[in-house]
């Protein structure tokens, strides 16, 4: 789960991480009155979405009154912003963190991710010509010597040492507590007064680890999110928009990145893939086909799953039922194998429905592409 930057230097900001003064805005007159307060000689007006590139994109301005701010959220609040981590259907302003300036002397990057591989947190840190990488135990946290190490290898000046390794463990806090799979300063700045800021802050939780945080669910914000995303996950399916035009409905991950990989080797390109997990129920199944259902440049669905916990006849009886339901039009390639297979092939055989059964992974990819459209 994402949030917003001015939710995430929020959370920072309890664990004693400096971040610059600031207020969030939904309108104009939020904006001017949150300008007024800060009673700064420049003020930042930055849009609140899910996606970094804002600056670039127009998304991040500088006043020097609260008129001019008012009037640069006027023109941000409701536009289209497009950045590269947005794609070109971008994303609507609909909310604004309103910021003092900051006299700025040097940028720099800090970063702490998840590495699996390890089951260690990896602390990255940047300053022009060079990288500085940390590898933390959670046992036993960021040691002062290694913030220390981090803030030596960042040529940070010797008064600025004092500030600078409680400011990094206060990052690694956070990012621990919160189950946090990335954090990300993006700059973060030493003031002309010798202060270290964070001045941009991403953060992004483990969904797996929600059911501890009931203050971090909260803090979602479901009109970032793609909407057929936020309706597989009320019932308990992993779905994921992609921009071709085969749908597919798989389960378990690796399975799905291995259907995404035979698609585009027959020369398709897959629009979504939603897993159904090891469990679903026919129910879940009907409810993961409308969803399919609901992209509207889906020109073909392939259906590939091995029934292991998931029975094949339960698969067959979810689709039979959604397709008749949703009087489903596009055609539909079905390869299954596992658990009552017979029995899974036998109710798509007598629906009286067009769906067509397919001879293992490759005989199923290469007749869905072809019934979408052939080979791109």
């Amino acid at each position: 789960m994402k949030i917003h930057e001015y939710q995430a230097k929020a959370i920072l900001a309890r664990y004693g991480v400096t971040t610059p003064r600031g207020e969030v805005a939904f309108t104009k007159e939020e904006t001017r009155e949150a300008a007024q307060r800060l009673k700064s000689q420049i003020c930042v007006v930055k849009a609140q979405i899910h996606a970094g590139g804002r600056g670039k994109a127009g998304g991040v301005k500088l006043a020097r009154s609260a008129d001019e701010a008012a009037d640069i959220a006027g023109h941000i609040l409701g536009m289209k912003l497009v950045t590269p981590q947005t794609g070109p259907a971008g994303r609507i302003v609909k909310r604004l963190l309103i910021e003092e300036g900051l006299d700025i002397k040097r940028e720099l990057y800090l970063g702490l991710l998840v590495d699996r591989a390890t089951g260690r947190v990896v602390f990255m840190a940047s300053a022009a010509g060079g990288m500085e990488i940390e590898t933390i135990h959670p046992s036993v946290g960021l040691q002062p010597y290694q913030a220390r190490k981090i803030a030596f290898g960042l040529g940070l000046p010797i008064e600025v040492m004092t500030q600078a390794t409680p400011f990094l463990q206060a990052l690694y806090r956070a990012f621990l507590d919160t189950d946090a799979s990335l954090l990300e300063i993006n700059p973060c700045v030493l003031t002309g007064e010798g202060k270290l800021v964070a001045l941009d802050a991403k953060m992004t939780f483990d969904d797996n680890a929600l059911f501890r945080h009931k203050e971090l669910r909260e803090l979602r914000d479901l009109d970032e999110e793609d909407p057929l995303e936020v309706e597989a996950s009320k019932h308990g399916l992993n779905y994921i928009k992609l921009d071709g035009s085969v749908a597919c409905m798989v389960n378990g991950a690796g399975l799905a990145m291995a259907t995404m990989d035979i698609i585009k080797y027959a020369g398709g390109s897959p629009a979504n893939f939603l897993d159904v997990g090891g469990g679903a129920s026919a129910e879940q199944v009907k409810n993961a086909f409308r969803i399919l259902m609901s992209d509207p440049e889906v020109k073909a669905v392939f259906i590939n799953i091995f029934g292991g916990i998931l029975r094949c006849d339960v698969l067959a009886t979810g689709v039979v039922a959604a397709a008749k339901d949703l009087h489903v039009k596009v055609p539909v390639v079905v390869r299954m194998e596992g658990t009552n297979v017979e029995r899974g092939q036998q109710i798509l055989r007598e629906s009286g429905l067009n769906f067509t059964i397919a001879d293992g992974m490759k005989d199923g990819a290469e007749k869905v592409v072809a019934l979408a459209g052939g080979a791109r």
